[in-house]
């Protein structure tokens, strides 16, 4: 083993040295190396490399002093996660009313609360482990450690745990208070666009009971109707959330539309937007009560069941098709509303298209098998109970929506089956129907607009996989939109890098670089009975996106000299 300089250049120019651990090794008969350790920076270790040489040779330690490292904890996740807190100015945010605690303020709580969902997701109880193993200081550059205390099933002290329940309980009051500054700090830093609103719901579960006011049994998404949920509707603008609703779980899609209109009208001064929904969202008196306050929609429409979007099939079939973008294959067509002023614009995606005639091609196949087994058995005499014959076919045609393809009967013991005619299900396939009564937009801005959709779709995701907003353990209604609130802000934090990541056009998801951003370490040594602290540079994938950051210090925060003598 050797020791290694490493040069690497800061956004600013300034060239900083690192010093590496590299081990030659065979691998094939050639002779190869490879990085046992990120040492730190050159000039922290220079009084030390004769010692470092010492020791790669297996000398013994001299009397005159030793090297020996205390510790090494995850760093590059909470500096990047806590550059991005500070760039949408939540610590102004949070401070703002004036209240500031000497050492560890609401906003440094919640940052902490914050960075713990988006890097470690995990309870309060879980937050004590991710102190133990990530570096974490505190405002006066102080590292934050756990208190541990064995108390039955909680290791944790309660004197550690009820300062963040505390933090939760304070943090949702200013909820309102805080979408408010941040639409306003977006609007400012991303021009935002409020013509537009996006809105869509989704629902996540509670483990167990949940509080009586939100938890009610209802239509789950997540295919767990044996578990009472709440419903979650979020509020995008140009891909930024601005607001989240945590409703009762069990309220139709529907309901919540008003609401939500009204409080973008009273919070956020939005006197008049277009109203961007999915099929769930679309009734008569929705829509009147938007064209009643002056606002425009765009929503989807119900496919399947509906007579009006048949007729509308159909009329564009023969009608006028335009590409949605040069070069693609997807396709839109404007048909004319049964009201007045009504537009319809119906959308056929390729990739769509052929994903659902694959689908329909197997379903069929695998169904028509069934019923022929079906069909010998009764032809055998195996299975004679009409009833039962009955329910063994409802069980088949239940299964991939055999409804849709396939009748049966029965008829003096004998059970026959048929084919429906498919021309209706190949008409709706990889079709979708767009309604609005906007003058003045065109197919094509219609489509991209409605496709908007699918990036509240893949907050939903965000929050509930990658934030693990599930599950829900906690009993108080505050606490539960509380918990989901701290999801929605690690989510806000989480697409601020995604937007950046691709700026500066860096193959990685989020996911991958909070993942690299792991490599980064705080080592703390002590040689010769001194303390010391280094910072390692991390892996070529770190540096990178510490670099399209344009973070160049990578030493922990430390407290700013004081201006004034004014005691704190």
């Amino acid at each position: 083993m050797f020791l290694r300089i490493v040069p690497i250049r800061r956004p600013s120019g300034k060239v900083d040295q690192y010093v590496r651990l590299v081990e030659s090794y065979y691998d094939g008969g050639k002779i190869k190396q490879r990085t046992i350790a990120n040492l730190g920076r050159k000039e922290l270790l220079a009084p030390h490399v004769d010692r470092l040489v010492e020791l790669l040779r297996g000398e013994p330690p001299k009397t005159t002093g030793s090297w020996e490292a205390k510790s090494a904890a995850v760093w590059g996740q909470t500096l990047v996660a806590r550059v991005l807190w500070e760039e949408l100015g939540f610590p102004e945010l949070l401070e703002a009313s004036g209240k500031r605690s000497q050492a560890f303020s609401l906003a440094e709580r919640a940052f902490i609360l914050v960075a713990h969902r988006l890097i470690c997701p995990g309870s309060e109880h879980a937050l004590a482990q991710w102190l133990e193993t990530d570096y974490v200081p505190d405002r006066r550059g102080e590292r934050i450690l756990p208190i541990w205390k064995e108390n039955g099933r909680v290791r944790v002290d309660h004197r550690f745990l009820w300062p963040w329940y505390r933090t939760l309980d304070e943090l949702i009051q200013r909820k309102e208070e805080l979408e408010e500054g941040l639409f306003s700090r977006l609007r400012d830093l991303f021009s935002l666009q409020p013509e537009r609103v996006f809105y869509d719901l989704t629902s996540t579960y509670f483990e167990g009971e949940g509080p009586e006011e939100l938890a009610q049994f209802g239509y789950s998404r997540d295919r767990r109707e044996g578990n009472r949920q709440i419903l979650l509707g979020v509020v995008m603008v140009n891909g930024w959330p601005i607001a989240h609703h945590v409703f009762r779980g069990n309220l139709k899609d529907g309901e919540t539309v008003q609401r939500v209109v009204e409080d973008l009208e009273k919070r956020f001064g939005l006197r008049r937007v277009v109203f961007v929904g999915d099929r769930g969202m679309v009734s008569t008196a929705n829509l009147g009560f938007l064209w009643s306050q002056g606002h425009g929609f765009l929503v989807g429409l119900r496919r399947r069941r509906s007579p009006e979007v048949l007729e509308y099939l159909c009329q564009a079939q023969a009608g006028c098709w335009q590409p949605c973008a040069p070069g693609s294959n997807d396709r839109v067509c404007e048909v004319p509303g049964r009201l007045p002023g009504q537009r319809i614009f119906v959308m056929e995606s390729a990739e769509r298209l052929a994903y659902e005639q694959a689908m329909r091609e197997a379903a069929v196949s695998k169904i028509r098998e069934e019923l022929e087994k079906l069909a010998k058995r009764v032809e055998k005499g195996e299975l004679r109970d009409p009833e039962k014959i009955g329910a063994a076919a409802g069980r088949i045609l239940s299964l991939h929506h055999g409804h849709r393809y396939f009748r049966w009967s029965l008829s003096s013991g004998r059970f026959e089956f048929s084919q429906e005619p498919l021309e209706e299900e190949k008409l709706l396939e990889g079709k979708y129907l767009i309604l609005t009564e906007e003058k003045h937009l065109s197919a094509v801005e219609a489509v991209g607009a409605y496709k908007e959709l699918s990036q509240v779709e893949r907050a939903f995701r965000k929050l509930k996989d990658v934030l693990e907003m599930r599950p829900i353990y906690h009993h108080d209604p505050q606490r539960v939109q509380a918990h989901v609130f701290v999801a929605a802000l690690a989510f806000l934090l989480d697409r601020l890098l995604e937007k950046k990541l691709k700026l500066a056009k860096l193959p990685f998801s989020t996911e991958e670089a909070w993942t690299h951003l792991r490599t980064v370490h705080v080592v703390e040594a002590e040689v010769g009975g001194t303390k010391h602290r280094g910072v390692t540079a991390g892996n070529r994938q770190a540096r990178q996106i510490l670099s399209a950051l344009k973070i160049s210090s990578l030493e922990p925060w430390k407290p700013k000299k004081r201006t004034s003598k004014t005691p704190t």
